[in-house]
């Protein structure tokens, strides 16, 4: 990631949640873990685990 962001969201990297599949803007705070970061939200990080009752 270059230093001299003026602002233009566009151009920031992006990558689907794995639990809901949105996509997450990097963040100036994911920017040393950019590569561990998985999910969107704590209510994702919370679900993680939480499998689909079967019918």
């Amino acid at each position: 990631m270059r230093n001299d962001f003026k602002g233009n969201k566009a151009h920031l990297p992006s990558k689907p949640c794995v639990v809901c599949g949105r996509p997450m803007s990097w963040r100036k705070a994911w920017a040393k873990n950019w590569d561990e970061v998985k999910y969107c939200s704590d209510a994702c990080r919370a679900r993680r685990n939480v499998s689909p009752p079967n019918d």
